[in-house]
């Protein structure tokens, strides 16, 4: 405070000179008016002096500057579309086919799958094209089979695949697919049979005339062929015209289905020449089946 007062003191002291020097001489010395004069240049400089205040407002953190930054609007950055592969290229229906599903073969029996497919993308197919075995019975096919040639979008074409059933009654399946030169898949496709193993028995005979030389020349001898399905014996009797009811019974075994020959030889006098008459088989068992019977007119000669 002592400081303080000294400090007006001296100040007003000043005042008092510069007034009277900057003032004209007719000017009135008024004290009081002197005294309040000295009062606010006083006040004005201990303002100067007083510290001033920044109002932030609330929130928003000073900054050295006192200025708060603008918000800037995010910033978005475009993407190329990646590519992707073209889906109606490679694709394929199917028109039509051989032995369709369920399909019944004897065991071991050879066939021929084909399948017709239409070219429904857009793609020509080549003879890089297979149609390859994926999965299931392959029934003794190859792993793949190459197109025959071209086919553009909307033709269509036959693709035969050579199979066989297996040995064992029941149901197989195989799938194929089709593989472009790329080695993609497409188009599946499937094979499904039903293989059975029929009851043995005789399914043909079929006869043969020749010769041969007994007490005469040139007599007149059957030979029948009989064939079976599988494995078995088989029993039969002969007839002929002068003996409808036939003669005893003989038997001839088969190790798997297939066809044997059989016999019969008979010495007919040169009488009997010119005149017809008739030789067959009776199958006996398993069949219980009259097989026809061979005309002829041939006898021996003397």
């Amino acid at each position: 405070m002592i400081k303080l007062s000294r400090f007006l003191m001296v100040t007003l002291a000043l005042i008092v000179v510069l007034s009277s020097c900057n003032l004209p001489s007719t000017a009135p010395s008024d004290p009081n008016t002197l005294a309040t004069a000295a009062a606010q240049t006083v006040e004005a400089q201990l303002t100067a002096f007083a510290p001033v205040a920044t109002a932030t407002s609330p929130g928003t953190a000073p900054t050295s500057t006192g200025i708060v930054p603008p918000t800037l609007p995010p910033t978005f950055t475009s993407v190329a579309p990646q590519p992707t592969a073209t889906q109606n290229c490679d694709k394929a229906s199917l028109s039509s086919e051989t032995y369709p599903d369920g399909s019944k073969l004897s065991p071991d029996e050879s066939f021929t799958k084909t399948w017709r497919l239409k070219n429904t993308g857009t793609c020509s197919w080549t003879s890089s094209y297979q149609m390859v075995f994926v999965s299931g019975d392959a029934m003794g096919g190859p792993a793949a089979v190459s197109l025959t040639g071209n086919v553009n979008p909307g033709q269509e074409i036959d693709v035969p695949v050579s199979l066989k059933a297996p040995a064992s009654s029941g149901t197989y399946k195989g799938t194929w697919k089709l593989r472009n030169a790329a080695g993609v898949y497409f188009a599946t496709v499937w094979v499904e049979i039903k293989v059975e193993t029929a009851a043995f028995a005789v399914t043909s005979v079929n006869y043969t005339l020749t010769t041969w030389d007994g007490t005469y020349t040139n007599c007149p001898k059957v030979i029948a062929s009989i064939t079976t399905n599988g494995p078995g014996d088989v029993t039969f009797k002969w007839k002929r015209m002068d003996s409808p009811n036939g003669g005893s019974l003989e038997t001839i075994t088969f190790n798997s289905a297939g066809t044997k020959n059989v016999e019969y030889e008979w010495q007919r006098g040169n009488t009997w020449k010119g005149t017809d008459t008739w030789v067959g088989i009776y199958i006996d068992d398993p069949n219980h089946q009259d097989f026809g019977h061979l005309e002829f007119d041939e006898a021996c000669d003397p």
